[in-house]
C-alpha cells in the first residue's frame, strides 16, 4: 500500500494511493508531492456538505482571483473507474475537459449526493485516517466564492 500523509494547520490527513484504478494520476501525484509542489498550497475551495479541494500553485499567492484555475503545467488523461465518490474518497479536480486535470483534487467529506460524480472524474485515493480533519476544514467560515476565510494550509505532503 502506498499512502500519501498531508500535513494541514489543522492536522494530518493520510491517503491509500490507488494505482490499480488510477496508475497515472497516482504516479502523477507521488511525483509532484516528492518535488514538494503541494508544500504550502492551500485548500482554497470548501462546500459543507460535499468537499474540500486543493492542490493549486496559485493558492500560495495571495491573489484570490486566481486560486482554482493553476496546475502544473500539463494535464492527465482521464482514468475513471468503478470506485464511488462516497465521504472519504479522493478525486481529481478538472474543467469540463475530462483529461484536464492536473495537481488539484478534491476530498468528498459526504454521501450525499455524491454518486453523481462518478465516472465524471478520476478517483484515486481514499482517507485512511484524518477524516475529521477534512471535516474542520469544510467547516471553515468560507466567503461567496466557497473560499475559506480561515487558511487552510498543505504545510507538507510526503509518500511513503
Amino acid at each position: 500500500m502506498t499512502k500519501a500523509i498531508i500535513e494541514t494547520n489543522h492536522g494530518k490527513i493520510v491517503l491509500n494511493l490507488l494505482p490499480d484504478n488510477a496508475p497515472e494520476t497516482v504516479r502523477s501525484f507521488i511525483k509532484l508531492a516528492e518535488s514538494k509542489f503541494y508544500d504550502g498550497t492551500l485548500f482554497h475551495r470548501v462546500i459543507p456538505g460535499f468537499m474540500i479541494q486543493g492542490g493549486d500553485p496559485n493558492s500560495k499567492q495571495p491573489d484570490k482571483s486566481k486560486w482554482g484555475i493553476g496546475g502544473p503545467g500539463f494535464n492527465l488523461k482521464a482514468e475513471f473507474n468503478s470506485r464511488s465518490h462516497l465521504r472519504g474518497i479522493v478525486s481529481m479536480a478538472r474543467s469540463t475537459d475530462p483529461d484536464s486535470a492536473g495537481s488539484q483534487f478534491f476530498i468528498v467529506t459526504s454521501d450525499d449526493n455524491t454518486t453523481a460524480l462518478d465516472r465524471k472524474y478520476t478517483v484515486f485515493a481514499e482517507v485512511i485516517e484524518g477524516m475529521e480533519v477534512a471535516d474542520t476544514i469544510v467547516n471553515l467560515e468560507r466567503d461567496q466564492n466557497d473560499c475559506p476565510l480561515q487558511e487552510a494550509k498543505m504545510i507538507h505532503v510526503t509518500t511513503e
